[in-house]
């Protein structure tokens, strides 16, 4: 609004001409002149703005969120295997100096101990001499680890995990929810810049119109100025008073007719079409006399506003995260089992390991102790709870001003576009009367100018004031939540 404006009020002829000049070089989509009302635009903008885009998509997101929360109800399966092959073997064949495997030397140490012993030493004598000519193959005793191999399927099923996983459910679904909302708060927010965007054409097509009738009316006065010239009756200097007022005029409908090619290239981009796109506005029904019953000054019901119900959902979330926090600390219970198969290693030439085993269990984990890291971790998030309540309540009270003001705006623009138009009548009978006037010889051109003058500035307020008045009533609706 304020660059529009800005290019109405203030910029040169020269940069003006030369935006005619690019403008008019620009290639013509199909070479036509769309004819677009607001609720069309509307419709093109809500399909096409990105920001709305995401949002959808975000709805997605969280739905499959949500999904995927729901898989934690469930037992998990998951299945394992493991091959592997090692060359580590251990010998336990006797030892010739000994009696026992070379593996045992506390035995040994112990046989030779009693060895020295007068009473044991012929029979320790006698089972040395045994085993030294006891020969046994070089595998005897011998253990190998060799190829291994494992694999089997096992579940888990949660039975209690302190409210963790409902907790965490309810969160993913007020997550879809918000979702939703967020994307009412987009289209809102995208129907006000669609309003926005389509009065303003409409205000700069209205404005050239009045800035055509003034020029018209100058015009008039311009033939019968000269006319007079001709006769003696006027002097050069009423026809030059004339000229200088109609080169103001055409002035202003130059920057008119440029303020509505750049507010059509606003709502081009905003609904989708090509810049260079002629669009054409129509004001047919879109200006309506104000309701008599306008909205009253006490304070609104603002609990159909999405950012009301985001606020609430916000705030329900944190509640939900100190549960989240405290099921951290809870005891949690869980259920467990595994049917898998085993092959793999020797003992003599023999497979130690090869068949299926089945395994069914439960786990309870209790926290004991974590040196207060719960309890602060606890006190932490209810903190933010409440953050969010106070939070809630002082957005809440903003909003309820923020409607109230909207509401005042209404009645102000309203009250304003009653009195334009008593004006635009009042500035076109002082006008007539001016003609009369002038017409016999009792009123100077000067007066008889401005009052030409006084009507058009009088006009382009009553275009001003419907205009804000279209606003007034788009930026109320998006206060209370009616936007749509």
């Amino acid at each position: 609004m304020k660059l529009i404006h800005y290019i109405y009020n203030k910029w040169s002829n020269g940069l003006i001409a030369l935006l005619i000049a690019s403008f008019a070089n620009c290639p013509m989509v199909n070479g036509q002149t769309v004819n677009l009302t607001l609720e069309q635009c509307r419709q093109q903008a809500l399909q096409h703005n990105k920001t709305l885009g995401t949002a959808k998509l975000q709805i997605k997101q969280q739905e499959a969120d949500l999904k995927a929360m729901k898989s934690n109800f469930l037992p998990n399966f998951n299945l394992m295997a493991v091959d592997f092959y090692n060359t580590g073997k251990v010998n336990l064949t006797p030892d010739i100096n000994g009696l026992f495997p070379s593996g045992m030397a506390s035995v040994n140490a112990m046989m030779a101990q009693l060895a020295q012993s007068p009473v044991y030493a012929p029979l320790v004598s006698g089972l040395q001499g045994v085993a030294s000519n006891f020969q046994l193959p070089d595998n005897f005793l011998e253990f190998k680890v060799g190829n291994f191999f494992t694999g089997g399927i096992s579940f888990t099923e949660p039975l209690y995990a302190g409210g963790k996983i409902t907790a965490g459910y309810k969160m993913n679904k007020l997550g879809v929810q918000m979702a939703g909302t967020n994307v009412r708060l987009k289209e809102s927010e995208v129907l006000l810049q669609t309003d926005e965007a389509y009065v303003l054409c409409v205000r700069a097509k209205e404005l050239g119109e009045v800035a055509r009738s003034y020029r018209t009316l100058l015009q008039e006065l311009q033939k019968n100025v000269d006319a007079a010239v001709k006769h003696g009756l006027k002097t050069r200097n009423d026809a030059m008073k004339v000229q200088v007022k109609l080169n103001e005029a055409e002035l202003n409908i130059v920057k008119a007719d440029n303020a509505y090619r750049l507010a059509q290239m606003n709502l081009a981009q905003i609904i989708g079409l090509p810049l260079v796109q002629q669009i054409e506005v129509t004001t047919n029904g879109l200006f309506t006399e104000p309701a008599k019953d306008t909205p009253a000054t006490s304070l609104a019901d603002i609990t159909k506003r999405p950012e009301y119900e985001l606020l609430g959902d916000k705030t329900e979330l944190k509640r939900l995260q100190v549960k989240l926090t405290r099921s951290d600390f809870l005891p949690s219970l869980m259920l467990f089992g595994a049917f898998g198969y085993t092959n793999g290693m020797k003992f003599m030439d023999k497979t130690l390991f090869n068949k299926a085993t089945a395994t069914v269990g439960v786990m309870l984990k209790v926290p004991l102790f974590h040196f207060g890291e719960g309890c602060n971790k606890i006190r932490s998030a209810k903190a933010a709870y409440q953050i969010a309540q106070l939070e809630q309540e002082d957005l809440n009270e903003k909003m309820q001003l923020e409607a109230l003001q909207a509401s005042n705006n209404l009645r102000e623009a309203a009250m304003e576009v009653e009195i334009t138009r008593k004006s635009v009548e009042q500035a076109a009978e002082n006008m007539k009367m001016s003609k009369q006037q002038y017409e016999v010889g009792t009123e100077p051109l000067s007066d008889y100018l401005e009052s030409h003058a006084i009507w058009q500035q009088a006009s382009a307020s009553a275009v001003e004031a419907r205009c804000g008045y279209l606003l007034a009533q788009s930026r109320y609706r998006k206060a209370i939540g009616l936007h749509n």
